[in-house]
C-alpha cells in the first residue's frame, strides 16, 4: 500500500515540532540519534499520512510516539488508538512512552 511520507504540506509543522521538542524528546532523541540504537536510523517529526510521527524508523517500520499527560483523557486515547491502527494498516507499529517514563529512567 502506498501513502504519503513526509507531505509538503506538513514541512513547516514538522519543522515547528523539530524546534520546539519536549524535554522527553529531547533525551530519548540523544539516545537514538547518529544510528546509535543497533545501527538504526531514526527521523524525528516525520510525517506519515496526515499524521506527524515524534519519531519513526523506515527500515523496521517502527513509530516511536511520547505522550504527555493530555495522552490520559479518553478522546485523546480513542485518538491515539486510532491513529494508531491506521499506522498499523500500512505496517507501522507504534510504541508509546509517558514522557515521565522517559525523564526518569
Amino acid at each position: 500500500m502506498e501513502f504519503p511520507l513526509n507531505n509538503h504540506k506538513l514541512k513547516q509543522r514538522r519543522s515547528e515540532l523539530r524546534k520546539n521538542q519536549t524535554e522527553a524528546e529531547k533525551v530519548l532523541w540523544q539516545q537514538l540519534r547518529n544510528r546509535k540504537l543497533n545501527g538504526l536510523k531514526f527521523y524525528r517529526q516525520y510525517s506519515v499520512g496526515p499524521y506527524i510521527l515524534d519519531l519513526y524508523c523506515p527500515e523496521v517500520r517502527l513509530a516511536i510516539e511520547l505522550d504527555g499527560g493530555q495522552h490520559a483523557d479518553g478522546d485523546a486515547r480513542d485518538y491515539d488508538e486510532y491513529r494508531s491502527e491506521y499506522l498499523r494498516t500500512l505496517g507501522i507499529e507504534t510504541v508509546r512512552f509517558w514522557n515521565n517514563d522517559v525523564m526518569n529512567n
